[in-house]
């Protein structure tokens, strides 16, 4: 089976991009739905971060705190690279578990540090989404309320958009409408049903 990483900067619309595909046909593997999972309550990664960061990133029911957790990472690199020594490898071996059990006709694997983890390695295309930082930057601070040097701050944590693009096999151009993205779907949709 066809499997493609879809990936993109942070608020760069990789969501919506999944849906359509989805709505097309696509199986859908969601590495930040497999990053949440493993992290519940009662999950060995959450043990793991509770291990290296401290009870203070567990909120009053006993979740993780995600806005505490982002405030901690996207100000320190290290602690950056230490969470993502903890979660990767659990994340991954759960990716190529739906993987393996995807029945569409082609899968999509939503990975948004792509560019970041070598999970490039584990599909066959690489699919951008690709927007301007400015979209990034207003979509940023309408979507979660952060300030624009935050917005900023997060943006520059990520890979770069030249670094993402280096890397596509294709490209969706996120910054116009959503008609105009559910048509560059549609199109990469039958180009991969004719590879798969």
């Amino acid at each position: 089976m066809l499997k493609v990483g879809l990936t993109g900067g942070i608020a760069s619309g990789k969501s919506l991009v999944a849906d359509l595909f989805a709505e097309a046909g696509a199986s859908l593997v969601d590495t930040d739905l497999i990053a949440r999972e493993v992290v519940a309550p009662g999950e060995p990664g959450l043990a793991a971060i509770v291990d290296q960061f401290g009870e203070e990133v567990i909120d009053a029911r006993g979740q993780l705190d995600r806005r505490h957790m982002r405030t901690l990472i996207f100000s320190s690199q290290t602690r950056r690279r230490q969470l993502e020594a903890l979660l990767h490898p659990l994340i991954r071996t759960r990716t190529l578990a739906a993987i393996d059990a995807a029945s569409g006709p082609y899968v999509i694997v939503v990975v948004p540090l792509l560019a970041e983890t070598g999970f490039a390695e584990l599909v066959d295309r690489v699919l951008v989404v690709d927007c301007d930082e400015a979209t990034q930057t207003q979509r940023l601070m309408a979507r979660d309320a952060h300030s624009a040097d935050e917005a900023r701050r997060m943006i520059a944590s990520q890979a770069s958009r030249a670094e993402r693009l280096a890397l596509a096999d294709d490209v969706i151009d996120n910054n116009g409408d959503t008609e105009s993205t559910r048509q560059q779907v549609l199109r990469l949709h039958n180009a991969y049903l004719g590879l798969g």
